[in-house]
């Protein structure tokens, strides 16, 4: 037996709802901002529309979307090292997970070791 669509009976196609809660659960973005993106590509829709999809498919695309995603991992440490930039020498400094992941890092002219402890 067929499953039936989460999307029947909604006005909009499933790429656009799909579209619209994408962005407003990924980037920082509120309602009206999510709305105003899909005014520009020419799509007319209400934040409460924007909210209903949200409420009704966000839970279902975040528990999809979350096992792709590669989270730093809780054990970190700082590399530190001295490489040329542009002709100049600098320091680098690289906040590594334990999965050996980048999480952040820091370029200076001057090692400045006070700086970089919290």
């Amino acid at each position: 037996m067929p499953r039936k669509s989460p999307f029947k009976h909604h006005r909009f196609p499933r790429e656009i709802i799909l579209c619209a809660v994408r962005w407003y659960l990924r980037y920082p973005l509120s309602y009206q901002d999510v709305v105003d993106l899909l005014e520009e590509r020419g799509t007319i829709v209400d934040r409460s529309t924007v909210y209903s999809w949200v409420q009704k498919f966000g839970p279902e695309l975040t528990k999809r979307t979350e096992k792709h995603l590669r989270r730093a991992s809780v054990d970190w440490h700082v590399d530190e090292t001295y490489i040329r930039v542009g002709g100049k020498w600098r320091y680098l400094w690289r906040a590594v997970d334990a999965n050996e992941q980048m999480i952040d890092f820091r370029l200076t002219a001057r090692r400045d070791a006070t700086r970089i402890a919290p």
